[in-house]
């Protein structure tokens, strides 16, 4: 019905800017009450724990990373059911495979809690 789908990622060195983007698809989405709560992004570098890096909620608050403050910035096209993520300076440390994550979204049939996209990977060389 719905899936995030995700692209954007890349290699790049340090110092240098990707942009993110993740747009929600499918049938459902053409659903007259079909709404997204929250949008997300998440990473999990090697051996790490997948963490939030920046999300974007209901009432426009967005909420980063301390980490990525000031360099990634975090934005949501609600009517395109899209997110994205524009990172700039980035660091080695941001290596990571990066994941958009939607929360609370309502179609005609069900309401899904939460859905991941497949995942895409930002290399950062120094």
């Amino acid at each position: 019905q719905v899936q995030l789908v995700e692209s954007g990622g890349g290699t790049v060195q340090a110092g240098e800017s990707l942009t993110l983007s993740c747009a929600a698809s499918g049938s459902a989405v053409s659903d007259p009450i079909f709404s997204i709560n929250d949008m997300a992004w998440y990473r999990q570098a090697p051996g790490e724990q997948r963490e939030l890096v920046a999300a974007s909620l209901v009432g426009g608050v967005t909420k980063y990373n301390e980490s990525v403050k000031g360099r990634f910035t975090i934005s949501r096209d609600k009517a395109r059911n899209t997110v994205s993520l524009q990172m700039n300076n980035l660091k080695p440390e941001d290596t990571a495979v990066y994941y958009c994550n939607a929360e609370r979204i309502a179609t005609m049939s069900v309401l899904i809690l939460e859905l991941w996209g497949q995942g895409t990977l930002v290399t950062v060389s120094s």
